[in-house]
């Protein structure tokens, strides 16, 4: 009986033995499962934070495709003003000018984009998007970008291409409204079609079309490709008053053309200006904050665009100059009302060359900023003495 009832014991007390070690067990399973949770809900927590703060920094521009110049503006953007923590560009390629505007408005997580005034304003007239001058607003013009028309024999002048097959880029590109626009308004009627330059140049050569049309900044390193020996010529295009209200004369030259424009002559040709344009948030909301970020970098370091290796197109730029008809981001706005302390030089400007009639013979905003400039240092000079 004694052995029976000490085995039971002996056993009773495994059990007891066993099922505290159990316990302990489990609560210490428990516990370090806690810690793991907490360590997880942590780490969730700091990747949140790291994610938010990288998308608050982040800002999305589009530019044209990379037949134009806006690319390679964009990705100068990009690498001048992107220091990875406080401000990060990215690039975003884009289907022209025509398009982007469309995008700016419609397409999420798009911040910025690249287009040209007269496309706005052809919008603005149509009304086809809506009040579109209360929903975009503009940064900066840039720089103007040229009409290239390159034809193949035959052509001398535009009249030689009514009623035949011309290119006039990649549908929904800028390329293709303005030169729409531009053949309308000089009233010539041609069959339209649509293609990328590379193609174009080649239904030029066998005959497939008569001509193609490129909107970008001269030297366009597509056009300088080309050689006498591929036949194909530039078309000049009058400056007549159908055009005065959306774009500019314009000239391309031997400089910029050697293979095409015999020296000492000259193709005229229209432009019209590129520009920066962002949808127009209400402020302070955190998709305004995002543009205000990078527009008080872009301006701040704007000096750094007219330096090598960046394009030579910033040195035509004139941020400060206005785009009729349309509304500045208000950040932007903000920060060049606050850099004139010399209004009265301005004034001055203006009074010079209403007066002096130097004012007719300026092109662009960038010859009109360097007379400015000139301006700016004389009347330094004359205050001194």
């Amino acid at each position: 009986m004694r052995i029976v009832l000490a085995s039971f014991l002996s056993l009773f007390l495994v059990a007891f033995i066993s099922g505290a070690g159990a316990a302990g067990g489990n609560a210490g399973r428990h516990a370090w499962q806690r810690h793991q949770a907490i360590d997880s809900q942590q780490a969730i927590s700091d990747y949140d934070r790291e994610r938010q703060r990288i998308n608050d920094n982040v800002v999305t521009i589009l530019s044209g495709n990379r037949d134009g110049d806006s690319l390679g503006i964009v990705y100068d953007l990009s690498e001048v003003l992107d220091d990875g923590d406080n401000l990060r560009v990215l690039p975003v390629v884009g289907k022209g000018s025509a398009q982007n505007v469309r995008d700016i408005l419609l397409l999420h997580g798009i911040d910025m984009g690249i287009t040209h005034s007269n496309i706005l304003n052809h919008y603005a007239k149509t009304g086809e998007l809506g009040d579109i001058k209360s929903q975009i607003a503009y940064i900066s013009k840039l720089f103007n970008e040229e009409m290239h028309i390159l034809a193949g024999p035959g052509v001398k002048d535009l009249n030689d291409l009514r009623g035949k097959p011309v290119n006039f880029g990649e549908t929904g590109s800028g390329t293709e409204l303005t030169s729409q626009l531009v053949f309308q308004a000089l009233g010539i009627n041609v069959k339209e079609v649509n293609m990328g330059q590379a193609d174009a140049v080649a239904a030029i050569k066998d005959g497939r079309i008569a001509a193609t049309i490129l909107i970008t900044g001269k030297p366009s390193s597509f056009v300088a490709t080309l050689k006498p020996s591929d036949g194909l010529k530039l078309v000049p295009i009058p400056f007549t008053a159908p055009l005065f209200n959306d774009y500019y004369p314009a000239v391309l030259e031997h400089a910029d053309y050697p293979n095409l424009i015999p020296e000492g002559q000259r193709v005229d040709t229209v432009a019209n200006c590129a520009v920066l344009a962002a949808f127009n948030w209400p402020k302070y909301t955190d998709r305004y904050n995002k543009v205000a970020k990078f527009v008080d970098a872009f301006f701040n370091h704007f000096e750094d665009f007219r330096k090598p290796p960046r394009r030579a197109k910033w040195r035509e730029v004139n941020f400060a100059a206005t785009l009729e008809g349309w509304t500045r981001f208000p950040a932007a706005q903000a920060w060049i009302d606050a850099s004139r302390p010399q209004e009265a030089t301005q004034q001055d400007f203006d009074r010079f060359l209403a007066t002096s009639g130097k004012d007719q013979g300026l092109q662009s905003d960038a010859q009109r900023e360097e007379l400015f400039r000139a301006f700016v240092k004389w009347k330094a000079s004359q205050a001194q003495h």
